[in-house]
C-alpha cells in the first residue's frame, strides 16, 4: 500500500501553497495593504494605457514603450496575486501541477520581460539625447515591433527550460510549498532527484540577463550625462535630465529590491523564512504599483492628460448634479402650485 501511495505522490496532481509560513494568523490583515496595491496596480497601469492610446501626442516611442511595460506590470501582478489572495481569505491553498508550472513561467518570463524593456526604454533615452536628429528616424513603429518581439522572445525562451525542467523530477518528498507562489526553486527543492541543473540553470540565467541589462543601462546613461553635462546652460541641462528622472527611479525600484532579495534568498540563510516571502511579495507588487505614480506625476504630458480627463468627469458629473437639482425643483415647484393642492 505504500509502495502505492509512495508511486502515485511521484508525480502529484497537486501542490499547496503555505502562504507566508508562520504568519498564518496574520494572513486577513497582510492581504490588506496587498489588495490595496493590486487595486492601484490595476487601476493606474490601465490610465497609462488609456491616456497614451486617447492622446495623439503621446504617440511617440518612450510612450509606447511605457504601454509595454505597463502591460507586463499588469500580467506579472495578476499571474500571483488573486492565488494569494484566495489563500489569505479563503484559505484555497490548492493550486494544480500544470496550473503551478504555469504560474512559474509567467512570473519569470514577465520578469525577466520588464527589465529588457527597462533596457529599450533606456536605449530610447539614449538615441533623444544623444543623437535627436535621428531619433524619429531610428525608432520607427516597426523598429518598436521588433524591439518588442526581442523582449517577448528573449524572455520566454530563457525561462522555458524552468518549467520544462521541473516537470520531468520525481517529487517524492512533500508537495508543500512555503510560498504563495510557485517561484522556480520553491518548486524545484521539492524533487528527490539532483536538481543542481535547475540550480546553476536559474542561477546562470538570472545573473546574465540581470547583469547585461544593468550594464547596457549604466552604459547608455553615462554618454546620456555626458551629453548633457555638454550642453551650454544649467537650465537647458535640468530641462533634458527632467525627461530621464522618472526613467531612473523606476529602474531603481525594480533592480533594487530585485537584487536585494536573490542575495537574502541565496546567502541570508540566517533571515527568518516569512521575511523572504513577504518582501518577495513586496518586491513582486511595488514596480506594478509604482511605476503608474512614478510616470504619471513625473512626465507633464500625461499629468497634464490625466487632469484633463478627471477635470471633464468632474464637469459632467457636476452638470448632471446641476440638472437633477433643477428638475426635482421644478417638480416641487409644480407640486406646490395652487392647483396640484391636494
Amino acid at each position: 500500500m505504500s509502495d502505492f501511495n509512495s508511486s502515485d505522490f511521484t508525480n502529484p496532481s497537486t501542490f499547496i501553497l503555505l502562504g507566508i509560513p508562520g504568519l498564518e494568523a496574520a494572513h486577513v490583515w497582510i492581504s490588506i495593504p496587498f489588495c490595496a496595491m493590486y487595486v492601484i496596480a490595476m487601476l493606474g497601469n490601465f490610465a497609462i494605457m488609456f491616456i497614451v492610446k486617447t492622446e495623439p501626442s503621446l504617440h511617440e516611442p518612450m510612450y509606447y514603450f511605457l504601454c509595454m511595460l505597463a502591460i507586463t506590470d499588469l500580467v506579472l501582478c495578476t499571474c500571483t496575486v488573486p492565488k494569494m489572495l484566495s489563500i489569505f481569505w479563503f484559505n484555497f491553498r490548492e493550486i494544480g501541477f500544470s496550473a503551478c508550472l504555469t504560474q512559474m513561467f509567467f512570473l519569470h518570463s514577465f520578469f525577466t520581460m520588464e527589465s529588457g524593456i527597462f533596457m529599450a526604454m533606456a536605449f530610447d533615452r539614449y538615441v533623444a539625447i544623444c543623437d535627436p536628429l535621428r531619433h524619429s528616424t531610428t525608432l520607427r513603429i516597426p523598429v518598436l515591433a521588433k524591439i518588442a518581439l526581442v523582449v517577448v522572445l528573449r524572455g520566454s525562451l530563457v525561462t522555458l527550460p524552468c518549467p520544462l525542467l521541473a516537470s520531468k523530477w520525481p517529487y517524492c518528498r512533500t508537495n508543500i510549498i512555503p510560498q504563495t507562489c510557485c517561484e522556480h526553486m520553491a518548486v524545484v527543492n521539492l524533487a528527490c532527484a539532483d536538481t543542481r541543473i535547475n540550480s546553476y540553470y536559474g542561477l546562470i540565467v538570472a545573473n546574465l540577463v540581470i547583469s547585461l541589462d544593468v550594464i547596457f543601462i549604466a552604459v547608455s546613461y553615462v554618454q546620456i550625462l555626458r551629453a548633457i553635462f555638454s550642453l551650454p546652460t544649467k537650465d537647458a541641462r535640468l530641462k533634458t535630465f527632467g525627461t530621464c528622472g522618472s526613467h531612473l527611479f523606476a529602474i531603481l525600484v525594480f533592480y533594487i529590491p530585485a537584487i536585494f532579495s536573490v542575495i537574502t534568498y541565496r546567502a541570508g540563510h540566517k533571515v527568518p523564512l516569512h521575511f523572504h516571502v513577504l518582501f518577495a511579495n513586496v518586491c513582486l507588487l511595488a514596480p506594478p504599483m509604482l511605476n503608474p505614480i512614478i510616470f504619471g506625476v513625473r512626465t507633464k504630458q500625461i499629468r497634464n492628460r490625466l487632469f484633463q480627463v478627471f477635470s471633464q468627469r468632474g464637469i459632467t458629473v457636476f452638470s448632471l448634479f446641476s440638472s437633477f437639482q433643477k428638475e426635482a425643483s421644478g417638480e416641487l415647484a409644480s407640486d406646490m402650485a395652487p392647483g396640484r393642492l391636494p
